[in-house]
C-alpha cells in the first residue's frame, strides 16, 4: 500500500486576468517542477461539491476528504472555533467572526480592519475574551489573520441565526435576527455582544495606538456562519488510515482537528502572503512516517484572489512550484493537488468555476499533458469528477480500498 498526498491550494481556479494578457494566474506562472509532474499525471477539471454549485471552503474541504457536506456540515462557526483553539460542548453555538473598523456613523469601511493580524488580534481579543450575557457565557478568541471566533454556551439555544456581518463595506453592522424561539434568543446575545465589544474596542489603547500610525483599529466585531457543535466520524474510522495536516488556516486547523488528525505548522508556513513553504517538503516526509494520508492545504492563492492580486496569485503558485517537486520525489506515495473551489481575481469571491485536479504516482497511467491549468486540464481523464470521488480514488491508486465483488 502507499501513502497519500492531498495538496488543496485554496481558491486555486481563476478565470482570464487583463493583468496576465488574458491569462489565468496558472497560465502566466512559471511552475516548471508542476507542470513536468503535469505531464507525467492524470489530469482534470472538477466540481468539489457539483455543477452550479459556489463552494465554501468548509464544505468543499469536507466533500474533498469524502464528507458529504449534506450530512456533516453544521455551519463555519464552529470548525474555525475549534480551529483556534477552543473547546466546544454539545449545545453550543458558534460564529465565525472578522475584526473590521467602522466610521463615527457605524458604516463599515473595512470588514478585515486593514488585514490585522496577531499580535494585535491577541491585545484586542484578550479584552473581550469572556463575558456574561443574560445568563449565558460567551467566549471570543482571535484565530487566522483578521478572524476571530464566537461562542454563546448555555441552555435554550439555537443556530438557525442571521449574519451581523453585511458582506460588503459602506453599510452598517446588521443586526442578528433568529428564525425561531430558541434561535432569537442566540442572536440577541449576539446583538448584545456586538455593541458591548464595539465599546470596550473603541477604548482600546491598542487601536488608538493603530490610528496614530495611520492604521485602521480594530473597532467592531462581525459576526457570520453560526453553527451547532458538529458530530464528524473521526477519518480512521471512517477510511482505516491515520490521517495528519500541514496547515495554519485556522478553518482547516479546525476540520483537521475534528476529524482526528494530526497537525502541523513548519516554521514560517502561514496563511498570509508571507507564507513560507521551504520547510513543508521536509515536514511532510517526516509525518508520513506515522501518517497514511496527509493533507497540505496552502491559503495565500485564496488571500490572492479575494483582494483582486492577479500577480500576488501568479507569485504564490511560483513560490510553490518547488514544494510540490521535492514532496513527488517521496517514494511510496499518491499525490494529488487541487483546489478547493476558484475565486477569480475578477470577482473577487469564490464562484462555481470547476477546479484543476492532478494525480502522480510511479507506474500510473499518464494523460500526456504538459501543462497544469484550467484550460488544459479540461482535456484530462479525470474531468467531471466531483469532491466526493476524489478520496475513494486516491485510495484506489494508493491501493488501499477493498475489491467489490468476488
Amino acid at each position: 500500500m502507499k501513502k497519500i498526498i492531498l495538496v488543496i491550494c485554496d481558491g486555486l481556479g481563476d478565470r482570464p486576468s487583463a493583468n496576465l494578457n488574458g491569462k489565468t494566474p496558472l497560465q502566466a506562472a512559471r511552475k516548471p517542477n508542476i507542470d513536468r509532474l503535469a505531464s507525467a499525471s492524470m489530469l482534470g477539471l472538477i466540481y468539489t461539491i457539483s455543477p452550479g454549485v459556489t463552494p465554501g471552503s468548509d464544505t468543499s474541504h469536507l466533500s474533498l476528504l469524502g464528507y458529504d457536506p449534506k450530512r456533516y456540515y453544521t455551519g463555519r462557526g464552529p470548525l474555525e472555533a475549534i480551529g483556534a483553539g477552543l473547546k466546544l460542548r454539545e449545545g453550543d453555538i458558534a460564529f465565525r467572526c472578522n475584526f473590521a473598523t467602522v466610521d463615527h456613523d457605524g458604516i463599515v469601511i473595512d470588514r478585515r480592519a486593514g488585514r490585522i493580524k496577531e499580535p494585535d488580534t491577541g491585545k484586542l481579543a484578550s479584552i473581550i475574551s469572556e463575558m456574561r450575557i443574560d445568563g449565558h457565557t460567551v467566549f471570543f478568541k482571535e484565530s487566522t489573520e483578521h478572524r476571530c471566533v464566537l461562542v454563546v454556551r448555555g441552555e435554550g439555544l439555537g443556530a438557525n441565526v442571521t449574519d451581523t456581518d453585511p458582506g460588503v463595506e459602506g453599510k452598517g453592522i446588521l443586526k442578528a435576527s433568529g428564525r425561531d424561539a430558541v434561535s432569537q434568543r442566540t442572536a440577541e446575545i449576539v446583538n448584545t455582544f456586538t455593541d458591548m465589544a464595539m465599546k470596550k474596542l473603541a477604548e482600546a489603547d491598542l487601536n488608538r495606538e493603530r490610528e496614530r500610525k495611520g492604521l485602521k483599529p480594530a473597532n467592531a466585531i462581525l459576526a457570520r456562519g453560526a453553527g451547532e457543535y458538529p458530530k464528524i466520524e473521526p477519518f480512521f474510522e471512517k477510511r482505516g488510515m491515520r490521517m495528519g495536516g500541514i496547515v495554519a488556516e485556522g478553518l482547516i486547523v479546525g476540520i483537521c482537528r475534528v476529524l482526528g488528525a494530526e497537525v502541523s505548522v513548519p516554521a514560517g508556513f502561514t496563511a498570509g502572503m508571507d507564507m513560507d513553504v521551504s520547510g513543508v517538503a521536509k515536514e511532510a516526509e517526516r509525518m508520513l512516517s506515522s501518517v497514511d494520508f496527509l493533507l497540505i492545504h496552502i491559503k495565500p492563492t485564496d488571500v490572492a484572489g479575494h483582494d483582486g492580486n492577479a500577480k500576488g496569485k501568479m507569485e504564490v503558485l511560483e513560490r510553490i512550484d518547488d514544494m510540490i517537486g521535492r514532496i513527488a520525489e517521496i517514494e511510496g506515495t499518491v499525490l494529488a493537488l487541487t483546489g478547493d473551489h476558484s475565486t477569480p481575481v475578477s470577482a473577487r469571491e469564490h464562484t462555481c468555476d470547476p477546479v484543476p485536479l492532478l494525480i502522480h504516482s510511479r507506474g500510473l497511467r499518464s494523460d500526456g499533458i504538459s501543462s497544469f491549468d484550467e484550460i488544459s486540464c479540461s482535456r484530462g481523464s479525470l474531468s467531471g469528477l466531483r469532491g466526493l470521488d476524489i478520496t475513494p480514488l486516491l485510495m484506489g491508486y494508493a491501493d488501499r480500498n477493498e475489491k467489490d465483488g468476488a
